[in-house]
């Protein structure tokens, strides 16, 4: 294995930064990853090392009649083969890796893998929603990024499902409320987006069901607004990544612990959700990473 930070990874020839074929440069030279046993965990991974949101897809590259198709969708080819070396296979993460090459691997290079089996991940793209105009980034105007501008959405049928892809997408915690009529000011460019319908678990806006780009029937005292609870009331300290660690919340302007009494996955799952990091894997108790300082806040929680 390389030396840490002597591996890079990349997306390439994909619809945006955050979204293409996976591959790392290894020994001066870049090459693919082999899809065996790629999933969603190692595509959250990734997607975190190149800096987007949320994986969306695990994607195969190769087509159904060559390889097969993924859990999470077919291969169709869209981010072409590559043409370098494999250097990975078999790759296995746990989702707490900050990076691919920590996660559980087979030794550099894949002789038993074709280009037609290159992996590739959809992530979301963090740069492509924001709220404007609020008391912080959790909370404001919507405005969505489309044909490099940026434009508000109409208020009709916008409801804390839409609301929760938003703030998951933007890292926020659960949705408070959806003000409509142009609560944090109206908009002045496009409006972008009308009567969007969101399950409320997609991963990014753009998974959600929309009628059209670009609105003619609502003006900008529609616009939609989100507020979310904001996120930055929980962290974790003390472990190898920005996405593990001993929780710790902000309460009257002191950091303090929580208890493990009752602790569990449930309750993990919202605390990373609230960091904006991928699904709970582990909810450790006993101190696993270090005693905390200070005020024991919270016991017994139950989510």
């Amino acid at each position: 294995a390389p030396a840490p930070g002597s591996a890079r990874t990349r997306l390439v020839n994909g619809s945006s930064s955050c979204s293409g074929r996976v591959e790392v440069l290894h020994n001066g030279m870049w090459g693919t990853v082999c899809n065996k046993g790629w999933n969603l965990t190692e595509a959250q991974v990734v997607c975190e090392e190149v800096g987007c949101g949320h994986a969306v897809l695990a994607r195969v590259v190769c087509s159904q009649l060559v390889c097969g198709a993924s859990v999470e969708a077919p291969g169709k080819a869209s981010f072409g083969q590559g043409h370098g070396p494999i250097w990975l296979d078999e790759v296995n993460c746990t989702g707490a890796e900050g990076g691919i090459t920590e996660c559980s691997l087979k030794p550099w290079g894949a002789p038993n893998c074709s280009h037609g089996e290159d992996a590739g991940v959809v992530c979301s793209d963090p740069t492509e929603v924001r709220l404007v105009n609020g008391p912080n980034r959790c909370a404001g105007r919507l405005e969505v990024l489309h044909n490099q501008q940026w434009g508000s959405v109409c208020s009709k049928g916008w409801d804390m499902k839409d609301a929760a892809v938003v703030c998951r997408q933007l890292g926020c915690g659960p949705p408070i409320s959806t003000p409509g009529s142009a609560r944090f000011g109206r908009g002045h460019d496009p409006i972008w987006l009308e009567t969007v319908s969101c399950q409320g678990t997609e991963a990014a806006l753009s998974e959600c069901r929309v009628q059209k780009w670009g609105s003619l029937s609502c003006h900008h005292g529609q616009d939609a607004s989100v507020v979310c609870s904001d996120p930055m009331v929980v962290r974790v300290e003390n472990g190898p990544n920005r996405c593990s660690g001993r929780v710790e919340v902000l309460h009257q302007q002191q950091w303090g612990t929580v208890c493990d009494d009752g602790w569990d996955l449930p309750d993990a799952e919202v605390v990373c959700w609230e960091l904006g990091c991928g699904a709970a894997i582990e909810a450790p108790g006993k101190a696993r990473f270090g005693r905390g300082q200070g005020s024991i806040w919270l016991d017994e929680g139950n989510c």
